[in-house]
């Protein structure tokens, strides 16, 4: 039997919310809601942690991924560590075995692997432009013929030293941009190396993590073209053309460089290659350095500990050092190509910030799986579908929602399902993306995903975040 609803919720409750709150407590789930907040824990672990979901009204909360986020929850290991706090953004869907929009805080001497995944860092980077509407369609056409090569057909040029590439393993975006500095290539020729080493104060991490050479794959060249730097990959990563269509907060936007009219554009894209390595052989070490003779976890979530845990972070660091240089990359040639188009722009960096990454956290593990950090004062990036509205806010650095906000509206749709519906029904219409492929299109239709405003408002009336500004995609490339 669930609990009993508070007063304030019970008036909202309708026939829906009822059949839903019947499917949790088959699933063995004790449910309560309290306006935007759904508490959950199971039925069988009265002493468990209690996962909290923030959903606006009307966003049917799925059983499948409640279901995935209390196994998460339930994760411990046998020499030591549990999850202390468990958290779901308003972008909260089922995920392969890890939910999308889950926050999981562990003991500081625990780890899991499998909650970060393959996508290891993957994250968004905003840069505006002093360019207006007007002057931007005058060459519109041509720019995308330029980023169709660069960004989709592998014409980009980007080699690199080998000393180069193990810089960018061993500390990311910093030791990297030291190593070009001394001998820059290709593209990297026309870049302002200078502008490139400022803008690391406005990435998460300065973009360094203490990562490692050893997944560096083997080279006999001296100078090498890494096929994934520079690319944004498949799935829902993008570079997207916007414009800022309003300021929300004058102030904060003056104090970022942000200005109502200016053209910006949008980059998210992760680790990779790198990230599928070091994510897979993960997932499978963890399972094998379980304690022999002992029963895996009921959960199926594989948990590790000590000298393995500090193992996995040099690991994931590694990825995460790949993925900031990559969103770099990738912002440098759509600024290369603008300079070439339009003349000297400044085209300056607001925020690089993840939104799959481990953070250490007051003494704790804050595994963040579809969800970015919002701590006080800092830059929020949560973009919407190809067809909605994407939004520059600040983090409030909520405590009871772990610091941590929605990497976006979150998906209605599974790609199968996406695939399937009639064409007048995808919100194509209004809509200009470039792609290899018909298929990405219907995938990543606006149908696909839940509206973004309200997914915004609940965050605000929530205290997570506060809004700055607001964009509207221009046009947008997939993979």
């Amino acid at each position: 039997m669930c609990k009993q609803e508070q007063p304030n919720s019970k008036a909202r409750r309708g026939p829906k919310l009822e059949r839903v709150i019947a499917a949790l407590a088959r699933r063995g789930l004790d449910v309560t809601r309290d306006g935007s907040v759904w508490s959950l824990r199971a039925a069988d672990s009265p002493d468990g942690v209690t996962a909290e979901v923030l959903l606006p009204d009307g966003f049917e909360l799925s059983t499948k991924a409640a279901d995935q986020l209390l196994r998460f929850a339930a994760a411990c290991h046998p020499e030591g560590g549990e999850v202390v706090a468990a958290r779901a953004t308003p972008d909260f869907h089922a995920g392969a075995r890890v939910p999308v929009g889950a926050v999981v805080a562990t003991s500081e001497d625990m780890l899991v692997p499998e909650a970060i995944g393959t996508d290891i860092n993957c994250g968004m980077r905003l840069h505006v432009v002093d360019l207006d509407l007007d002057r931007f369609l005058a060459h519109k056409a041509e720019l995308i013929d330029d980023l169709r090569g660069d960004l989709l057909l592998g014409t980009r040029d980007l080699p690199m030293r080998v000393a180069a590439l193990r810089a960018l393993y061993e500390a990311g975006a910093p030791a990297w941009l030291e190593q070009v500095a001394r001998d820059p290539l290709g593209r990297m020729r026309h870049a302002e190396l200078d502008q490139l080493e400022a803008e690391l104060e406005r990435t998460h991490e300065l973009g360094s993590f203490p990562g490692s050479d050893r997944w560096l794959p083997k080279r006999k060249l001296d100078v090498v073209r890494d096929p994934c730097l520079g690319t944004p990959g498949g799935g829902n990563h993008f570079v997207e053309l916007q414009v800022v269509e309003a300021v929300l907060d004058s102030a904060q936007a003056h104090a970022w460089g942000v200005r109502e009219g200016q053209l910006a554009f949008m980059v998210h894209s992760g680790s990779r290659s790198v990230g599928v390595a070091v994510g897979e052989h993960w997932r499978q070490r963890a399972r094998e350095l379980w304690p022999e003779g002992l029963a895996h976890p009921r959960p199926g979530v594989f948990a590790i500990h000590g000298d393995a845990a500090r193992s996995y972070l040099e690991a994931m660091s590694t990825a995460a050092n790949y993925a900031s240089v990559n969103r770099l990359l990738l912002a440098e040639l759509v600024r290369l190509r603008l300079r070439e188009r339009y003349g000297a722009l400044e085209v300056p960096l607001i925020w690089d910030g993840p939104h799959n990454l481990i953070s250490v956290e007051a003494g704790r593990n804050v595994h963040r799986k579809g969800a970015t950090p919002a701590h006080a004062g800092e830059p929020v990036l949560i973009p919407g579908s190809m067809g909605q509205a994407s939004f520059l806010m600040v983090g409030l650095g909520s405590e009871q929602w772990l610091a941590s906000a929605s990497h976006g509206a979150g998906r209605a749709l599974t790609r199968h399902a996406a695939r399937h519906l009639d064409d007048d029904a995808l919100g194509l219409a209004q809509v200009e993306c470039v792609a290899l492929h018909r298929e990405r299109l219907r995938e990543e239709a606006p149908a696909a995903y839940k509206a973004i405003a309200p997914v915004i408002d609940v965050q605000v009336e929530a205290g997570i975040v506060a809004p700055v500004a607001r964009m509207r995609p221009l046009l947008t490339f997939k993979a």
